[in-house]
């Protein structure tokens, strides 16, 4: 809105710049590296520890950049272009994979062409099934208690009769193989049970969880997201056939969407207004919502797996990972949101990241991680799909009913 003054802007987005980098680089690498390290040895071999991680760190975090064509030997070691550059091909590979499985499972999730179908019916026979299989467990639990209580009470009684030698060469010994054989197979079938079980229970959450689904679906918050799921769906399936174009092509755009569909609609549709203006703010609106729904994303699968592997002792080492993650996670950000803005801020950002920064080859290898991962998600979760629950419905009435005649 050109409220303040340009130099002040870009003293300030350097500032952050520069700030943002010291952390993910210099600061709080060192404090992982010590925070590890203490929890095992002394403070004086952890502090020599933490050096030697942190140069490790230092080392592979330089030579990251040999294999991509980021380097320029015009700048100094410790330049923004040079920092900028590889912490942007750590940061671009996170968010083309998280973008490449979100592309992909959320249209999968929100729509109800990929939903499974349940009914009343198919619960109540999937409890049904449950109870009967807990019962014949049951049963032959006691089988196997009755079994082992008989072996234990014939063996004293033989050994206070016969002195507990003769017995051992007698017909006795015949009907403990026998209580042996028939513990041990009772133990077999009681351990296909409770597998069987088990199988059970998850197919009948499984269904708990359809079933909600469905009925979440049916409610105006589910009726915009399957909109939403079936729209991005088809926008999902344009940006990896686009990301594959461009791959192939060896293409990077050099106009952002928004810029691009408003000429379309002046050029074809005849509209009248001032496409300039309304250019930059939707630019900037969709940028906004880009970088808080990216963010929020990552955050809720972030803190879903640090939750999961996080202790007291760790607790701090997990916050400041997340913290780098996110870091990283914001400066690439940054620089692939650069081709989203109108040409004029472009150049103010290009400015800020350096003028020297390979900004193609990183949309060209943001595309290819994006294209790969949608490929690699849609097929694990068409192999997902295409586990049929009837095969397994099928399989498990055999073994109920072998239990059964068992």
């Amino acid at each position: 809105m050109d409220w303040l003054d340009s130099n002040s802007r870009r003293f300030h987005w350097k500032l952050s710049f520069y700030v943002m980098l010291t952390l993910i680089v210099f600061i709080i690498p060192v404090y992982i590296s010590y925070l590890i390290t203490k929890l095992k040895f002394s403070k004086h071999s952890s502090i020599l520890l933490t050096s030697i991680i942190y140069t490790g760190f230092l080392y592979f975090f330089w030579k990251i950049g040999d294999p991509f064509p980021i380097l320029s030997t015009e700048h100094g070691i410790f330049s923004i272009e040079q920092v900028m550059s590889r912490v942007g091909v750590i940061g671009v590979t996170i968010i083309a994979f998280l973008s490449g499985f979100g592309s992909v499972n959320f249209p999968y999730t929100n729509t109800t062409y990929f939903r499974r179908h349940v009914k009343d019916s198919d619960i109540d026979a999937l409890e049904r099934k449950l109870r009967q299989t807990y019962e014949i467990i049951i049963s032959k639990k006691k089988k196997l208690a009755i079994s082992d209580y008989q072996k234990t009470s014939n063996q004293s009684s033989t050994q206070s009769k016969w002195g507990g030698v003769g017995a051992w060469f007698s017909g006795s010994n015949n009907a403990d193989f026998g209580n042996s054989t028939n513990s041990i197979s009772l133990t077999l079938e009681i351990t296909s049970l409770e597998e069987l079980s088990r199988q059970l229970y998850l197919e009948l959450a499984d269904c708990y969880w359809e079933r909600s689904r469905a009925k979440y679906a049916k409610t105006w918050k589910g009726k915009y997201f399957h909109v939403a799921g079936c729209a991005f769906s088809f926008y999902c399936c344009y940006k990896i056939v686009n990301c594959f174009v461009n791959i192939m092509f060896n293409k990077v755009g050099k106009k952002d969407s928004i810029t691009r569909g408003i000429e379309i609609l002046v050029t074809w549709f005849g509209w009248e207004f001032d496409a300039q203006f309304w250019a930059q703010q939707i630019s900037f609106m969709m940028v906004g919502g880009l970088v808080v729904t990216s963010v929020r994303g990552l955050l809720l699968n972030l803190t879903k797996f640090f939750y999961a592997v996080s202790s007291s002792k760790s607790s701090d080492i997990i916050v400041l990972l997340l913290a780098q993650l996110m870091g990283m996670y914001f400066c690439s950000s940054v620089l692939l949101m650069r081709m989203n803005v109108p040409a004029h801020y472009r150049k103010v950002i290009t400015e800020v990241l350096g003028e020297d920064l390979q900004f193609k080859f990183y949309h060209r290898w943001f595309d290819v991680i994006f294209f790969c991962s949608s490929v690699l998600w849609i097929f694990f979760l068409y192999l997902a799909h295409k586990q049929a629950p009837e095969k397994h419905m099928r399989d498990q009435d055999v073994k109920l009913s072998k239990a059964f005649t068992d």
